[in-house]
């Protein structure tokens, strides 16, 4: 089965395209996000490959036509990062889910992989993609079911508060069936879904 959603930013210009195949070994996801960081434009890809209970096994987020490296790591799906050449990525250790900043498709990740009933909740460490810099390292997060539904349900997600955000973040996620986001409250909003 495949899924295609397109995503807007809610107050500033941007985009995403983003096409998941649901597949028996796991799902891929591709994205493309086109939008504007402070008054520069940017566009990223990304792709992340999954096993069948939703472990981020493969990570590749890059800047089409730019010189600037891209993120190319493998996964375990227990935590552990290496390169492609085969590299550990120590400060990774512990990471099972993945979040790029510019999309809320990652949020489905970790929905996915814990199927939390509501009253549940989680803390992660994720590894966490700064777009559009592409700087990757460790952050925490947590995520509780509110809601359960037949056509989706409703999950707080929170972040601790940290250098660049002293007061952290607070958001209620609704999600559909799939564990996409449906509303991303003042950051993203789904404008079409196939």
């Amino acid at each position: 089965m495949e899924r295609e959603v397109i995503w807007v930013a809610w107050e500033v210009p941007g985009l995403e395209h983003l096409r998941l195949a649901l597949r028996e070994e796991g799902p891929v996801a591709k994205g493309l996000v086109i939008g504007l960081e402070g008054n520069s434009p940017f566009r990223v890809s990304y792709e992340i490959h999954c096993d069948a209970r939703w472990r981020v096994r493969e990570l590749r987020v890059g800047i089409p036509t730019s010189d600037r490296p891209s993120i190319d790591l493998l996964a375990d799906g227990e935590g552990r990062w290496k390169t492609r050449s085969g590299h550990a990525v120590p400060e990774l250790e512990g990471c099972v889910d993945v979040d790029i900043s510019a999309t809320p498709f990652t949020n489905t990740l970790p929905i996915r992989r814990l199927g939390l009933e509501p009253g549940e909740s989680a803390e992660l460490r994720v590894a966490y993609v700064d777009v559009p810099e592409l700087a990757v390292g460790p952050a925490r997060q947590r995520y509780e079911c509110l809601e359960e539904r037949a056509d989706g349900g409703l999950y707080r997600f929170e972040t601790p508060p940290i250098e660049t955000l002293p007061s952290g973040f607070t958001a209620q996620i609704p999600v559909d069936v799939d564990g996409l986001v449906i509303d991303y409250p003042g950051l993203f909003r789904r404008a079409w879904s196939g």
